[in-house]
């Protein structure tokens, strides 16, 4: 048995206990090494004549023995050599891949989009499997080896067999443990079923380029027999059919005009479990020091919880088309929370466990776009359908008005020319600059009145003859609305030289 290096024995410690707080997150990295083996056998196939490749056959392969309790990734991809099974899982933290990235940077993105970046993905298996084993065959090799370990105290690599070229990565899953003293227990169960599986590979792979398949079971019903009678009622067996699980290509990275708006609908009522359409889709491509793909909803209609203390905000973020987090809070300010989408970029700076980024600044760049593009749909959805705009300021107005009050104002520039409030002249919702473009000369002020009841405030002396005046007076109803505009002293109103006085 070859002991680890460079103290891979503490580093690999460390890693399986501290670095991931999330065990099912192993499949995510191991599909992804299986993704950039088949990316650089498929990148080889483009300088390379010789190399022959179908679009169909290149895959990844999930299976699962829940008698033996072995789960395996199976790749046809580039496949490992002795030295390269040494170099890549007897060096922990060494990657492959990120050299690849390296040496082939400029290809980045088009032709390859290898995912890996720090070389310890691998060693995420050891979180649920107490052995792994790998098999792999070299490329244009003739013989095949294998690696394995307990992640314990080193590993062994040894000739072996495989019949073509790629990688096996077997694992024996841990046994269930129970809970004890009121703590929950493993359930490693979970590793071995096929709803299990699916669901990780939908919920962390569904997007990976290449097709990832897994035998599922099906039920279809018997040939009805010849001499059945009236009475015969239908009989139905199970069968094993070879299924792609994942979708392969995202929709956020497909051009606009190839993607029809039912599309983008099923796929924001799918993907958030809302059964109406969106109120608007933005769907965009940034580049410069920062690239990354964004497809934005703005829903129809507030979920049940969003003004409650358990609502979580936040866009899914993805990198190369693998899930990071579902729920990136950072990508929204508060008073934008009921937006929903997706954030894809391979520039990222991910830390070693890729469940945060490293780079706050990253972040942040990307939420000023966020931000600058809803913003930029909810004005045209303001001026160029009314009708719509109003229904979505009636779910979500409360926050647009509370990002006012909660920023002391600083937000006002912002947020306050998208804010709706009740004009008593008008009997209807107006806009502040509205309001201040419908004022007669020589009005000084904009007027309101707070209250519960906009039938009893419409009826007080003090706004009749405010009208009486030829002013028009808001009617705020909603408690916020008093808090907003105490905080927004210091707004001008477009189409008017100063606001407001009480």
């Amino acid at each position: 048995m070859q002991q680890f290096k460079t103290e891979s024995k503490k580093l690999l410690d460390l890693m399986i206990n501290s670095i991931y707080t999330n065990k099912e997150i192993f499949l995510r990295e191991l599909i992804s090494n299986a993704s950039d083996a088949v990316d650089k056998l498929n990148f080889k196939s483009l300088s390379d004549s010789s190399i022959q490749l179908g679009n169909d056959d290149l895959a990844i392969r999930v299976s699962f023995d829940k008698d033996a309790r072995t789960l395996t990734v199976s790749d046809n991809g580039i496949g490992m050599t002795a030295e390269d099974l040494e170099e890549n899982l007897g060096t922990i933290a060494h990657s492959g891949s990120q050299e690849f990235k390296r040496e082939n940077a400029e290809h980045q993105g088009g032709d390859v989009d290898i995912i890996g970046q720090f070389g310890v993905g691998f060693y995420s298996a050891f979180m649920v499997a107490s052995k792994v084993r790998v098999v792999s065959r070299a490329f244009g090799e003739d013989t095949a080896h294998v690696w394995e370990s307990d992640g314990l105290e080193g590993y062994t690599i040894e000739p072996g067999e495989r019949a073509e070229h790629g990688t096996d990565v077997i694992l024996t899953i841990r046994e269930n443990v129970a809970g004890e003293n009121g703590e929950p227990g493993e359930n490693y169960d979970t590793y071995l079923s096929e709803w299990g599986l699916k669901d990780l590979i939908k919920r962390y792979s569904n997007y990976v380029r290449y097709p990832v398949q897994m035998m599922v079971t099906k039920s279809r019903e018997k040939e009805r027999p010849a001499d059945a009678g009236d009475d015969y009622k239908p009989e139905y067996e199970d069968y094993e059919e070879l299924e792609t699980i994942n979708s392969m290509t995202p929709i956020w990275k497909k051009r606009s005009s190839d993607v029809s708006e039912e599309d983008y609908n099923e796929f924001y009522k799918s993907t958030f479990h809302d059964f109406e359409d969106p109120a608007r889709t933005v769907s965009f491509h940034a580049e410069g020091t920062l690239e990354y793909d964004a497809l934005l909803y703005i829903p129809s209609r507030a979920p049940f919880d969003l003004y409650s203390k358990d609502y979580e905000k936040g866009l899914a973020l993805y990198s190369s088309n693998v899930l990071i987090m579902e729920k990136c809070a950072d990508l929204l300010p508060d008073y934008y929370n009921f937006v929903r989408g997706v954030v894809d970029s391979q520039d990222i700076s991910l830390n070693i466990s890729r469940e945060t980024l490293q780079h706050d600044r990253q972040l942040k760049a990307i939420a000023k776009r966020v931000e600058k593009r809803v913003t930029s749909e909810l004005e045209k959805m303001r001026d160029d359908d009314r009708e719509t705009y109003e229904k979505f300021f009636e779910n979500f107005g409360r926050g647009l008005k509370f990002g006012i009050y909660s920023s002391y104002g600083m937000k006002a520039d912002e947020l306050a020319d998208l804010l709706l409030f009740w004009s008593a002249r008008g009997n209807k919702m107006v806009t502040l600059a509205e309001y201040a473009a419908a004022m007669p000369e020589g009005q000084k002020a904009i007027y309101y009145a707070a209250g519960d009841d906009r039938e009893r405030l419409a009826k007080m002396p003090v706004v009749k003859g405010v009208l009486d005046r030829g002013y028009d007076v808001l009617l705020l109803t909603a408690d916020v609305d008093e808090f907003t505009f105490q905080a927004m002293r210091g707004y001008t109103a477009k189409h008017m030289p100063k606001v407001y006085e009480d």
